[in-house]
């Protein structure tokens, strides 16, 4: 999974958030250009090739007020954000690594 094709993607606008995720934007105040910005300033940092409808990966980014967010994504002939949200400190060194 590149994250080149990942940015390249959401410049060209052929993503879609999926239902689950806006709940959850909602409920956590994440706006969509602000998970567009950890999107594009991101990393990948975790890759799950076997998950349930088609493979994923989690996202780090740095916002530009510097909120950093974790951004789950799918890559099928769209980008699909999952599900996105503040990793938790006691869950996570440098927001990069599972405790």
């Amino acid at each position: 999974m590149s994250l080149t094709e990942i940015q390249d993607k959401i410049q060209k606008d052929e993503y879609r958030i999926s239902d689950h995720a806006i709940k959850r934007m909602i409920q956590r105040s994440i706006d969509r250009f602000e998970v567009m910005e950890a999107i594009l300033n991101g990393e990948i940092i975790e890759e799950y090739l076997q998950d349930k409808y088609s493979p994923s990966c989690l996202i780090y980014g740095r916002t530009k007020v510097g909120r950093d967010l974790h951004v789950q994504v799918s890559l099928a002939p769209k980008v699909v954000v999952i599900t996105t949200y503040e990793p938790h400190p006691g869950g996570w060194i440098d927001c990069r690594i599972r405790r």
